[in-house]
């Protein structure tokens, strides 16, 4: 895992260290840990505080989906869960082009750009960074179901071959998210923010909503 532990090479060499992805991973891991026992917070600043409060955000989906899928769960309370879905999804929307914005503004003040012609990638760092985020909630949840004391050897056995495919997902993940930040802060790729551009939680362009306070008809 050599290219993995590299960190950002180029931006240390112009003196300015930034967070390798092996640390964002660890942080990662030991929130999901650290937040089923105490409050959903945390204390980082800069980018990682950046990637933090993206990850609370999954933190939080991750659990409004359990009680979602509960059959025991009341009316009025999937209403609530559903709209802490929606207030949760679009802040991790918001939380993930913020990512991509710090480093943005990283790039400047670093003086790297790339090339008017230099080909993007299809994901942005922000948008890896929040598929990591959930693959780490992923593994935590599977190791628990391995844990369980009424699990039989047939559910263990099917748990444990699950992690293996998370365990190495995780690995490439890893990797090729430390190889696109290189290569951005090399400036051999621009890095472009996705706007999501959401919009059913916007009033004004949400036809449910917007027809509603006129007393026009729901589309």
């Amino acid at each position: 895992m050599s290219s993995v532990t590299s960190g950002f090479s180029h931006a240390q060499a112009l003196g300015r260290p930034l967070v390798t992805i092996l640390e964002i991973d660890a942080i990662l891991s030991r929130l999901v840990v650290d937040w089923h026992a105490v409050a959903v917070s945390h204390d980082q600043q800069g980018l990682l505080g950046t990637v933090c409060d993206l990850h609370r955000f999954n933190f939080l989906l991750w659990h409004e989906e359990d009680i979602a899928r509960s059959p025991d769960v009341t009316d009025s309370r999937i209403a609530e869960v559903k709209r802490a879905i929606d207030r949760y999804n679009q802040s991790r929307n918001d939380s993930i082009e913020k990512v991509d914005d710090w480093l943005i503004e990283e790039l400047a003040s670093l003086g790297i750009a790339a090339a008017d012609n230099a080909p993007a990638a299809t994901e942005t760092p922000g948008a890896a960074i929040d598929r990591l985020s959930i693959l780490e909630l992923r593994r935590y949840h599977m190791r628990e179901q391995g844990d369980r004391g009424d699990a039989t050897p047939t559910h263990r056995e099917k748990v444990a071959e699950r992690m293996k495919v998370l365990d190495r997902q995780r690995l490439h993940l890893i990797e090729s998210l430390d190889r696109l930040m290189a290569e951005i802060f090399s400036g051999v790729r621009p890095l472009r923010v996705f706007r999501q551009m959401k919009m059913y939680n916007d009033p004004s362009l949400n036809p449910y909503l917007y027809k509603a306070q006129t007393g026009g008809a729901g589309a």
